[in-house]
């Protein structure tokens, strides 16, 4: 499979957006988007969406189904968490040990690795209660209790449940190689330890509408899982969070500059800025979005403003994040 990969490269991207700080153009975001709807056409492509990327937690909705189709079983705060890169807050690290306690584990039988809370306030909170970082506190902890019930769920070996040819990985192997439409370009593993899986933009913004239109018994039970819990999939403000709150979609962050957003009517985009950084990519999708119908053009505007890194000089705001591409 390595062998027909073709990762994406300068060659392959265009401006996605701008930094401007006191009518000077400081920083520029290179990258490469698709827009797809559910029955796989291709609605925009911007730069190479043919290429290899890694999608990384983008790829977790598509997780949590194969978890679903393998009988695993969770309530919606539960699922939610199965297929979210969270912020580390009290609550999510409670719905976690709730899973976990349920099946009769604890903490160690995660194979993520302790990490500090993703969300800044929610790392110095744990600072200043003199913890450190934990398990439970790492982003993926929901993936990893929801990969152990549905390792339960067909008895596999708890012990091996990160393995390539456990049954939990063999069946999200099957399920990323469904949605996206394409066999998998290349497998690695991901920062939490998970094997990963690579696609290209147009395949993985396909699994998302596939996803996003409940195309399936299990999408359908995802995304009333997303729509019942978004604080759950990051974080109370957070960008994920607030976008699934006024579209009714789903939103998914992913490391190195990816993001996600698909439409309850099956539109999706997927984002990937070259350089890994997150700054323009929920901006970008949403404009990409509105363009090309899927969201109002004044709602992508209204959550643009709400998701962007304001352009600070002490507590002056002299410049903004914009969006270079129609």
């Amino acid at each position: 499979m390595a062998g027909r990969a073709r990762p994406l490269d300068v060659d392959g991207v265009v401006e996605l957006a701008r930094i401007e700080r006191s009518g000077l153009i400081e920083s520029r975001h290179l990258g490469a988007a698709a827009v797809v709807d559910a029955s796989g056409r291709v609605l925009r492509a911007v730069g190479d969406v043919r290429a290899t990327i890694y999608p990384r937690s983008t790829l977790k909705p598509v997780q949590a189904i194969a978890m679903l189709e393998l009988g695993a079983e969770f309530a919606d705060d539960e699922l939610v968490l199965a297929l979210a890169s969270h912020c580390g807050s009290p609550d999510h690290v409670a719905v976690v040990e709730r899973m976990l306690r349920d099946d009769g584990r604890d903490s160690s039988a995660l194979q993520c690795p302790a990490q500090w809370p993703l969300g800044g306030a929610e790392r110095a909170a744990r600072q200043a209660q003199g913890l450190g970082p934990s398990r439970l506190t790492m982003n993926c902890s929901g993936k990893h209790a929801g990969m152990l019930r549905a390792s339960d769920a067909v008895g596999g070996d708890p012990a091996h449940y990160l393995e390539l040819d456990h049954p939990v990985q063999s069946q999200i192997t099957a399920a990323v190689e469904r949605l996206t439409g394409e066999a998998v370009h290349h497998d690695g593993h991901d920062g939490c330890a998970a094997p990963l899986h690579a696609t290209s933009l147009a395949g993985l913004a396909l699994a998302i509408a596939r996803v996003a239109s409940g195309q399936s018994a299990e999408a359908g039970r995802v995304m009333a899982a997303v729509r019942a819990e978004p604080w759950a999939i990051d974080g109370p403000g957070r960008a994920n969070t607030v976008v699934i709150e006024r579209l009714g979609g789903i939103a998914k962050l992913g490391a190195e500059g990816l993001v996600v957003i698909g439409t309850p009517d099956g539109m999706a985009v997927a984002v990937k800025v070259l350089d890994g950084s997150m700054r323009a990519t929920t901006p970008v999708a949403l404009a990409l979005l509105a363009a090309a119908g899927g969201i109002p053009t004044e709602l992508a505007h209204e959550l643009i403003a709400l998701t962007s890194e304001r352009v600070l000089a002490g507590d002056d705001e002299v410049g903004a994040l914009l969006v270079s591409i129609d």
